[in-house]
């Protein structure tokens, strides 16, 4: 079976890869990724050489391109990670969201209409985001039918990649199955986000930003729980339904910079009280959902999934990768993987496999 799986570069991504591709050596997993600035090769070392592996660095809003991967590699299941995904940069600039989350879906599923002609065993998989419901009071949880109400240029433009999705399957009948998860964190993140940011800022001793009060509350999800859920929808998911994905990890923004400031505090032998001072509050971001919660009793139901990581098992692993890796961070940090890049891709595009 070919697996096309796009962002494969990006932290969901990568994590999804490094762990399918070594456990699965009778498929083949071709990785679409432009390799913008989240993305970074480097994650996908371990599996570089592997096989089952390759790597066609194409922009999904380029719609030639992505018709050219298709008919080079012929994949039988997408698994469409690529996304535009931080909420702040979606609020300073947001074409680029819906080009990338729209615009680039359109395309994929436009070049799963015109190759797949015969649709038996095909599965298009729209990874998507607990943030196209909107916000939660302080009661309830998210489920499939949970009426959309995106609040961000980024929900917004994911709320519209998902109605596509769907659209597709019940005009064109392409099979289809979507998945809509909760906060995800742990290895290869990148710093933008809250908790690498947390973990690197404490190490540093540089402030921790916390928006408003800290109050808004997230379910976090451990990645690799994450890509195993996945992975369990392609294989034995229905094809039309939706399957929400969450950790069971209701937490407060300042719940868990504590929780962090506690772990680093712990692993570095310093003392936490150093750490926990460095918290600042900062004036809270316009359309600041106030709590996402995410009710999986279906995907627990129907494809017997949980999550393995609890928060507390599932931070400490996270703090500790972060703590092991400055190699990675440092390239990251300074852009100097964006160097490697261009030198060992350079213009390879539009097809020319890297593997």
């Amino acid at each position: 079976m070919n697996v096309l799986v796009t962002g494969g570069a990006g932290f969901i991504g990568a994590n999804f890869l490094r762990l399918l591709v070594p456990r699965h050596p009778e498929h083949r997993f071709v990785n679409v990724d432009a390799l913008t600035y989240a993305a970074n090769p480097k994650s996908l070392a371990p599996i570089a050489e592997a096989p089952g592996y390759c790597f066609e660095r194409v922009d999904i809003t380029d719609a030639d391109a992505v018709d050219r991967v298709f008919a080079t590699h012929q994949p039988d299941v997408v698994v469409h990670f690529a996304a535009e995904s931080h909420v702040d940069r979606s609020i300073l600039g947001p074409k680029q969201f819906l080009r990338t989350n729209f615009e680039g879906t359109f395309n994929l599923l436009e070049a799963c209409r015109k190759h797949w002609q015969d649709l038996g065993d095909k599965v298009f998989h729209h990874v998507s985001t607990d943030e196209v419901y909107g916000s939660l009071g302080t009661e309830g949880f998210f489920t499939e039918e949970t009426a959309y109400d995106p609040s961000s240029p980024y929900s917004a433009s994911k709320a519209a990649s998902d109605h596509l999705v769907r659209a597709w399957h019940r005009t064109y009948g392409l099979p289809v199955k979507i998945t809509n998860c909760s906060n995800n964190y742990g290895p290869l993140q990148f710093p933008e986000k809250l908790i690498p940011l947390m973990i690197l800022n404490a190490v540093e001793r540089k402030p921790l930003p916390i928006y408003g009060e800290g109050l808004n509350v997230r379910d976090w999800l451990y990645v690799t729980d994450h890509c195993e859920a996945i992975w369990k929808v392609v294989q034995s998911g229905a094809v039309g339904e939706t399957y929400n994905i969450g950790g069971h990890n209701e937490k407060t923004n300042i719940d868990v910079v504590d929780a962090l400031c506690h772990l680093v505090a712990e692993e570095t032998g310093v003392d936490a009280a150093e750490l926990l001072a460095l918290k600042t509050f900062v004036k809270d971001r316009p359309g600041h959902d106030m709590r996402y919660a995410i009710d999986a009793t279906k995907i627990e139901r129907d494809l017997g999934w949980t999550p393995k990581q609890t928060f507390e098992s599932g931070m400490r692993e996270t703090v500790r990768w972060y703590l092991a890796n400055d190699a990675w961070i440092q390239d990251v940090k300074s852009g100097d993987y964006k160097t490697w890049i261009e030198a060992n891709y350079g213009d390879r595009r539009d097809g020319e496999s890297a593997s």
